[in-house]
């Protein structure tokens, strides 16, 4: 096979693949939202606590599974979590009721934690620091273009084959990219189509990647603890990812009772705020990369990105008010978009403090935490909109990114690999 650029672009392109699938599974209760409520009387408040459900599981595998991604590694971890992750998708077209997709989301999110801890590994094993912030930049274009995928992928085939096709197809596709990864992955060490200047290239930046067998104990996972940056990435991400969960979670549903959409409305005009998340996230990636090669320290071009992705989340404020639901959809854009730009960078922050060997597990920490605030947030989502409006909601995300970005600049001073 030839490549016409470096074969770890190839590995962060496979990455966002996968993460784009895993995000797909995901969204299909959100986009399947508006006929499983009304099939199964369901009210607002427990399709809230359903997805709750969903952020729970998923912040507490993240914090057991980054260890076991860092022991078994990057191959290993995403053959185990694509199988799982993929049947507890299906899994879902068996629900019939509250508690049946409440135990599905537990599974699915349980599951799914796996993805990102192993990603972002397996990026600081692939690239060197300063193309770091881009590579995280096209993972992450996964969420955004998984929900972009979502809307008309799958209202199509809910409207042709029954909501049941929209958790079905997602299954499968886990197992089509599962198969190339096989065939296809190792690390630079190892890769049989890597040129030596590649290899070179990443290797003279990092330590070689150890052996699973020599990877950190199990009883050090608390060890992290002791770093008030690993605080800093814990606080930011609690502060911040209900914003980014409450539009995967509720646009289906918000434009549907606050907008009055129908199903093939929601097809066009949700997918839009995940195409500015896209563009955030590889704009956020790209200004990374820029900002190092022009002179700025790794500390600096990173807290840079935040800072402007977190002064343009407030955008959001004024959506929830405007007469226009086009006006309201493209304010709901700009903040998707500052939302992932700051994502770039912030995810990226783990893989600059701590080496690959312990990348996992510190991420892991970082997106347990994270997802544990946007479980909060969701639930509150539902009940807030049920009984008084999304104004509350629409005026909370507009804050929490200039939070997170105030505690990364208070408990992370300079963002450098901390010396173990």
């Amino acid at each position: 096979m030839k490549f016409g650029f470096g074969v770890r672009w190839w590995i962060a392109i496979l990455l966002c693949l996968i993460t784009t699938i895993n995000y797909i599974d995901r969204q299909a209760l959100a986009v399947a939202a508006p006929v499983i409520l009304e099939k199964f009387n369901l009210s607002n408040s427990e399709f809230g606590a359903i997805t709750s459900a969903f952020l729970f599981a998923y912040a507490v595998g993240q914090l057991i599974i980054g260890p076991v991604v860092d022991r078994l590694g990057t191959k290993r971890s995403f053959r185990f979590a694509v199988i799982a992750w993929s049947v507890a998708g299906i899994l879902h077209i068996f629900a019939r009721g509250f508690w049946g997709f409440f135990n599905c989301r537990i599974l699915l999110g349980i599951t799914e934690a796996m993805n990102f801890p192993a990603a972002v590994k397996a990026v600081a094993e692939w690239f060197p620091k300063a193309e770091r912030s881009l590579a995280v930049g096209i993972v992450t274009v996964g969420p955004g273009l998984g929900a972009l995928i979502s809307p008309p992928l799958l209202v199509w085939l809910i409207l042709s084959f029954g909501w049941q096709a929209a958790f079905i197809v997602p299954g499968v596709a886990g197992f089509i990219w599962l198969w190339i990864w096989q065939a296809w992955y190792a690390l630079p060490e190892n890769h049989s189509r890597l040129s030596g200047e590649e290899r070179q290239l990443i290797l003279n930046d990092r330590a070689a990647a150890p052996d699973p067998a020599e990877t950190q104990p199990w009883h050090r996972f608390i060890h992290f603890l002791d770093y008030r940056e690993v605080w800093g990435l814990m606080l930011s991400r609690f502060v911040s990812d209900g914003a980014f969960y409450f539009f995967a979670a509720w646009l289906p549903l918000y434009l549907t009772q606050e907008r009055n959409f129908d199903l093939r409305q929601i097809a066009f005009s949700a997918l839009l705020p995940f195409l500015a998340a896209d563009l955030g996230s590889l704009f956020g990636g790209w200004l990374g990369v820029r900002l190092i090669r022009r002179g700025l320290s790794v500390n600096a071009s990173r807290k840079w990105i935040i800072w402007l992705g977190a002064l343009l989340v407030p955008c959001a404020l004024p959506a929830a008010m405007v007469e226009s639901p086009y006006l309201a959809i493209g304010l709901i854009c700009v903040a998707m978009f500052a939302i992932q730009m700051k994502a770039s960078s912030l995810f990226t922050v783990p893989a600059d403090l701590f080496p690959s060997r312990d990348v996992a597990t510190t991420w892991g920490l970082f997106g347990a935490v994270g997802s544990l605030g946007g479980m909060l947030f969701v639930a509150a989502a539902g009940f807030v909109s049920e009984h008084y409006s999304y104004t509350p909601i629409f005026a909370a995300v507009g804050v929490m990114h200039i939070i997170s970005a105030l505690i990364v600049m208070w408990l992370i001073p300079n963002i450098k690999l901390i010396k173990q």
